[in-house]
């Protein structure tokens, strides 16, 4: 709420003349938990709390009514408002409701639908993405309408209970589940809507999985938008943290397609987040939503689905038996990325490396003729000569169908039964720092004596997410609460076992081998970390060093005071922890 909050701080600390209408509204007592600003509510009697904040929220603790107090909209501190159109003392306020005396009861008394840990589905519902991190929630609602997710948060957050949304439920951390045994699980999966306007904004649900958007969108308009390549993954955590996909360097990050959202506040409030409504919630969302709220639908600017797409691949021998050559061949594709010559933002890059296999593929958004003329013979110059390749020209669908490793677009909405036993690390390589020979041969050198031959199983993928006129970079680090816009490279690093054995111990130090591989290589560049890979081995302070710049954590601790002061939306790594 930037400019609420500048206009805020204004009334707190000078005097300034209030329009008729406004004072007029300082008598509505707020139905939002909003107060002051533009709508001019007051928090007096309100059963969010009497103290209107700086930011402009209601609410009844120190962060409400301490400092920044706005006392023309309620009270502030122990004393009561000076305004006499609202002159209602705190001591006046009525009482509100009594509290329930359980979860269950308060959950019941609303008619919320849930499912315990004796409901027959509760397994199914529980059960973890990544098999290596269960845990066992107090209670799983499944809401079917807005009013159901509210009532929910309210009876959490009165009964001391933690929340957390699940849309997908593919978080690497299981935070969907809380992060730990004892949370509120809010599971989307009845949010199903995707529809187009006039605009061609998609309102998405919250629970809706990326193969059935991308498949309604094309079907209903022939549309598009950037996202990831797993078609099970949820629209939720993926855009919320980011989103990246082929396409990303033409059309941004998912994040990046977000115009507003629909969301549930701690308090139990319902609001439409934009740019100028609750904009403070609205940049909160994009880059660290599972700290802030409930977000049950999501409206996505568009693109025009590409009439044609150019998925390509190459196969590249060698890679594995000299550290020195294999960083010699890094280096040229390193700087082929970013020669604006043969490199606009239609090219999408990613590379694949298992200690036996080395792969360069991605997506071209242009003709099958500028590809091979063009771009494969200078991606291909000083490279051994590949062992396999295509690039083969497809409708939009076709090149999403490809690209998803055997599963089908069209996902099932409730049942999804899709699980991986892994630990994952991640390195953002900044564009002001990319690698070095002495790196590159650093992190060959570690895969070539380590994972050649290891026991385990394990991959890495480096993605591109820099190079000419890229518009995932185009974009301030202002803009968003995802503030890495300087990237070059994006690696993750996986390390996973059958589904059906115990975690080997000795994969988890393997991977963070891989990462310090290239970080003590490089001591000089400092490597943030992509949230939407997250590591369940940091600290909340390392977490949030690596997922956030300090500018954006500071902003965003600010806001966490304000809009859920009691931390009800909590996992491990929260803003605030």
């Amino acid at each position: 709420m930037l400019a609420t909050l500048v206009s805020l701080v204004c009334l707190a600390s000078v005097s300034v003349a209030i329009p008729v209408e406004q004072l007029d509204k300082r008598t509505t007592i707020s139905p939002d938990a909003s107060c002051g600003g533009a709508n001019g509510y007051t928090c007096l009697g309100s059963s969010f709390g009497n103290c209107c904040s700086t930011h402009g929220w209601c609410g009844s603790t120190s962060a409400y009514c301490g400092t920044g107090c706005q006392p023309g909209f309620g009270s502030c501190g122990t004393g009561t408002s000076t305004t006499a159109t609202a002159a209602t003392t705190a001591e006046e306020t009525p009482t509100a409701t009594p509290t329930p005396g359980t979860l269950g009861d308060c959950l019941a008394q609303k008619n919320v639908p849930i499912r315990w840990i004796s409901s027959p589905d509760f397994a199914q519902l529980s059960k973890p993405y990544n098999l290596r991190l269960p845990y066992t929630p107090a209670v799983v609602v499944i809401p079917t309408t807005t009013q159901h997710v509210s009532d929910a948060v309210t009876c959490a957050a009165e009964n001391n209970v933690k929340v957390q949304p699940r849309g997908g439920g593919h978080g690497y951390a299981s935070f969907s589940l809380g992060g730990q045994s004892g949370s509120m699980v809010i599971d989307l999966q009845s949010f199903q809507t995707v529809t187009l306007d006039s605009d061609h904004i998609a309102k998405v649900g919250g629970g809706v999985r990326l193969g059935n958007l991308a498949q309604a969108i094309y079907d209903q308009a022939r549309r598009a938008l950037p996202h990831g390549t797993c078609p099970g993954v949820g629209v939720g955590g993926h855009a919320t943290h980011g989103g990246f996909g082929l396409s990303s360097r033409a059309w941004g990050l998912t994040l990046d397609t977000i115009v507003a959202l629909d969301v549930v506040l701690a308090n139990g409030t319902s609001v439409h987040a934009t740019s100028t409504a609750y904009p403070d919630i609205y940049y909160a969302l994009r880059g660290a939503a599972d700290s802030f709220g409930i977000v049950t639908s999501f409206y996505l600017q568009t693109q025009p689905a590409p009439a044609s797409v150019i998925n390509w691949s190459f196969s590249i021998p060698n890679m594995f038996q000299s550290a020195a050559t294999s960083a010699n061949s890094m280096l040229h594709i390193q700087s082929f990325v970013q020669n604006a010559s043969v490199v606009d933002r239609n090219l999408g890059v990613g590379m694949y490396m298992d200690g036996s296999g080395f792969s360069i593929s991605g997506t071209y958004f242009g003709s099958l003729t500028d590809f091979d003329n063009k771009i494969k013979p200078e991606l291909l110059r000083t490279l051994p000569a590949p062992t396999s390749s295509s690039a083969t020209a497809m409708t939009w669908i076709e090149s999403l169908t490809a690209l998803a490793n055997g599963q089908p677009l069209q996902q099932p909405t409730t049942g999804y039964d899709q699980h991986e036993n892994f630990f994952a690390k991640s390195l953002v390589v900044p564009t002001s720092g990319q690698l070095t020979s002495a790196t590159w041969t650093s992190y060959f050198d570690y895969m070539i004596k380590n994972g050649v031959n290891s026991a385990n199983a394990w991959y890495s993928i480096i993605n591109l997410y820099g190079g000419p006129d890229s518009q995932i970079n185009a974009k301030p680090s202002s803009f968003s609460a995802y503030s890495d816009r300087d990237a070059l490279w994006v690696m993750q690093h996986y390390g996973y076992a059958s589904n059906t054995v115990p975690f080997p111990p000795d994969l988890i130090p393997f991977v963070n081998g891989l990462n310090d591989a290239i970080t003590s290589a490089q001591p000089e560049t400092t490597f943030p970390g992509y949230s939407n890979y997250v590591d369940p081995t940091l600290t909340p302070q390392q977490a949030h060093a690596a997922y956030f710049d300090t500018a954006t954590y500071t902003r965003l601790v600010e806001i966490k005071q304000q809009v859920d002061p009691g931390k009800v939306f909590w996992n491990p790594q929260a803003i605030g922890n």
